[in-house]
């Protein structure tokens, strides 16, 4: 039902037209009556109306007067003016603000039911216009996602059509895509003018794909570090690539990211090049999955894939040659995902390769690989307890004594000698906490500390290894629940001290 207000200074037009018209039968409801222009725009403003009747004379603001107001504030709204008098200029102006019709007083029902027949009608072409405006838009942004969705499938051979679904000057202007697999939706991506990010689910994940307008992507890295402590979402980045073709390969990568980043529990970001393993670039799903399963012990997981493996090359009826190249193949991204433990593989544990050459049955070769498959699980198993220990020792060791500085997961790894990706899953196992959480905390309690002893924020924030202030200040907030400023001034030690302007000249609150 359509929303009405009725505005006259004189008291006998307002009550008879309230109660002389049934407006329900127009589909309307009279909402309000007010005496005056100023009364009249601030029910205007309050009630939203569909409708708005007014004289042309009232105290406060003029019938012209509300109507030019409601004209910037509220365009869509239809207008009906009233007068006792020939006021052609008046008139002149309120046609030029686009009101639907001007009744001379003495106002009648006859005149009334035909300024709200035409007012209705005029209402309705409006209502379908912008229907269809929406429509046109929802079915531009529709083919936009089905366009990116194909970009990450189909690769080059779907360029051309992305091209005519995101607008034919705005594609020229880009320069790379980068690629988010998230758990959920989230409100964590931003409009911005060096990027234009398109968004919709795919499998299980909520992908965006980022078109960036110029390189490097500074500005989508920041956004993702100051947003990242505040995430309900765990999310993966994969890399940016100059060549759209590649759309697809940055897709595989974040969805990586997101696996390791979902099995860690981190919420926030996790880019890919943290995720990235000891092995070449053009590893199918398939061998992917193996190591994502033997990597988190995951050996149900582990026959799961195997079987699916099978099947998919039963389907394709290859040669016995054909077949015994891929199983050997799968058995040694095994053999390299055991020996990337860090612990001494034994003689018995290694590829015995010559036994699957005298085989001629698929089946006999399947089974052969499954069982080497579950020998180098059972072998990471047995040489995480006795190589975790020392491993995430000696890694506990490196972090306390470097914790101040900016170092990565990979240094650790390195000082370890252990594949990066491996070390972060027995860290969570043996310390409880993720790498990431653990070296935040550390910073953080000393941060405190500083503080505390009253040192400026931004001294403290490279001083625990952060040289990014407004990265600290989120990081910060997240684990104590103030900023730094308040937290020091929460314990007496900022009254004596002033902080520096900082990034964009703002200051700390």
């Amino acid at each position: 039902m359509l929303k009405a207000v009725l505005f006259d200074d004189e008291y006998i037009v307002t009550q008879g037209l309230q109660m002389m018209v049934d407006w329900s039968r127009y589909g309307i409801e009279l909402v309000g009556t007010a005496a005056d222009g100023l009364s009249a725009l601030a029910m205007v403003r309050e009630l939203q109306p569909d409708i708005v009747m007014t004289d042309i004379r009232m105290p406060g603001l003029t019938g012209l007067q509300l109507i030019e107001v409601i004209a910037m504030e509220k365009p869509d709204t239809a207008c009906i003016i009233f007068s006792g008098f020939n006021e052609f200029e008046y008139i002149r102006k309120a046609l030029k603000l686009g009101v639907i019709d001007y009744l001379d007083k003495p106002i009648t029902l006859e005149k009334i039911d035909e300024a709200i027949g035409r007012t209705i009608t005029r209402i309705g072409h409006q209502q379908e216009h912008t229907q269809l405006k929406t429509q046109v838009a929802a079915n531009k942004e529709t083919l936009l996602e089905k366009a990116a969705l194909d970009l990450l499938l189909q690769g080059k051979e779907a360029v051309p059509a992305w091209r005519t679904a995101f607008g034919l000057v705005e594609a020229d202007r880009v320069v790379g895509v980068t690629v988010l697999a998230a758990t959920g939706k989230g409100e964590w991506m931003e409009e911005h003018p060096s990027y234009r990010p398109v968004s919709f689910p795919y499998e299980k994940e909520w992908v965006t794909v980022i078109f960036h307008y110029e390189l490097p992507a500074d500005q989508l890295w920041e956004q993702l570090t100051l947003r990242s402590p505040h995430m309900q979402e765990t999310i993966g980045s994969g890399q940016t690539y100059g060549d759209l073709g590649e759309a697809g390969a940055s897709l595989k990568e974040a969805v990586r990211a997101l696996r390791y980043g979902v099995f860690l529990e981190e919420k926030g970001w996790n880019r890919f090049e943290h995720a990235e393993d000891s092995f070449p670039h053009g590893l199918t799903e398939c061998e992917e999955e193996i190591v994502f399963c033997m990597r988190t012990g995951n050996k149900e997981g582990l026959l799961r894939t195997l079987d699916e493996y099978k099947h998919c090359m039963e389907a394709e009826r290859l040669s016995p040659e054909s077949v015994e190249q891929e199983v050997l193949k799968l058995a040694y991204i095994g053999y390299q995902v055991a020996k990337e433990s860090g612990g001494e593989m034994k003689q018995q544990t290694n590829v015995a390769y010559r036994e699957l050459g005298g085989m001629t049955s698929r089946d006999k070769m399947f089974e052969w690989l499954q069982e080497q498959m579950e020998m180098f699980l059972n072998f990471m198993k047995e040489d995480k307890h006795a190589t975790k220990h020392n491993a995430v020792e000696k890694a506990l060791v490196y972090i306390e004594q470097n914790y101040l500085h900016s170092f990565t997961l990979q240094e650790v790894a390195d000082h370890v000698g252990m594949n990066a990706t491996y070390l972060s899953l027995l860290f969570k196992e043996k310390v409880g906490t993720s790498y990431i959480k653990y070296v935040t905390k550390l910073r953080m309690e000393q941060a405190k500390m500083l503080l505390l002893k009253g040192m400026l924020v931004n001294d403290v924030s490279k001083k625990v290894g952060y040289y990014n202030y407004r990265h600290f200040t989120e990081l910060f907030k997240k684990y104590t629940g103030l900023t730094p400023g308040q937290f020091r001034e929460g314990h007496g030690t900022g009254s004596r001290l002033s902080e520096p302007a900082q990034e964009g000249g703002e200051h700390e609150q």
